[in-house]
């Protein structure tokens, strides 16, 4: 095995677990998959091979949190979801990914400053009302198609709610569940899944399945204040990661060197 193949498949690996673990119920480990892969791969590609251990991953977060998730969340963001998923389909041809997951990390980043400015002045949780819910949740399906970055939209509607911790975590994986089911035919007849792609899955899975279990198994033992703002500080991390993947390249673009 080359240096090269070596290199490939460790980072597979380990973002095959993150996608698992954040079906386990840590929800933001799982956009570092897309990134890390991108190191080797192209970023649509790096989408297109995760979104089946996505898939897989989410079978198992179905079952662990089969009792414990809130329906008006689902009720809400699934359609929601899926309208975003219908935006990102169409517009997949002239869609800048770069300029997505800038927006993303912008959005990450104001939830993050807004929870902060929040707990010093200790606001009520909102509730899951609809017009908000269609909007975060129409913007999470679309970044969730465009680079499974769905996370950040998709906490600006629900953080505030402040569920309860497993609640939050079984919500998570069931909304995330549907939205990754409606993006496989779109995947497939844009061509980001193959069968070369699934095949390659067949070896990851297992390390997918190891991630969820010790995602759900970490996710129970966390203590709720903990557990919340382990989320943020993900969510503040993740941000700053996507700015710096996003910036160079929009920044060559604008000058003429891309």
């Amino acid at each position: 095995m080359s240096s090269a193949d070596l290199l490939y498949w460790s980072l597979a690996l380990l973002a095959s677990f993150l996608v698992g673990a954040s079906k386990g119920g840590l929800p933001l480990v799982g956009l570092l998959s897309v990134p890390l892969l991108s190191l080797v791969m192209p970023a649509g590609q790096a989408a297109g091979l995760t979104l089946p251990i996505y898939i897989l991953s989410d079978m198992y977060g179905l079952w662990i949190y089969r009792r414990e998730f809130d329906k008006r969340n689902i009720y809400i963001l699934v359609p929601a979801g899926a309208i975003g998923i219908a935006v990102g389909w169409a517009t997949a041809h002239m869609t800048n990914e770069n300029m997505v997951k800038l927006f993303v990390a912008v959005i990450g980043i104001a939830y993050c400053l807004d929870a902060i400015s929040k707990a010093w002045r200790k606001v009520p949780s909102k509730p899951a009302d609809v017009p908000r819910g269609m909007f975060w949740g129409t913007i999470a399906g679309f970044t969730s198609f465009v680079s499974h970055a769905g996370g950040p939209p998709y906490n600006m509607f629900v953080l505030p709610q402040r569920l309860e911790k497993m609640i939050y975590a079984g919500t998570t994986t069931i909304i995330f569940a549907a939205i990754n089911m409606m993006k496989l035919p779109p995947y497939w007849f844009l061509g980001q899944v193959n069968v070369s792609s699934l095949n390659q899955c067949l070896y990851l899975a297992p390390i997918a399945l190891f991630g969820a279990w010790a995602g759900y198994k970490l996710t129970g033992v966390l203590p709720e204040k903990i557990f919340f703002r382990s989320i943020e500080v993900a969510l503040l991390i993740v941000s700053v990661l996507l700015i710096k993947e996003s910036v160079p390249p929009l920044w060559a673009m604008a000058h003429g060197g891309g």
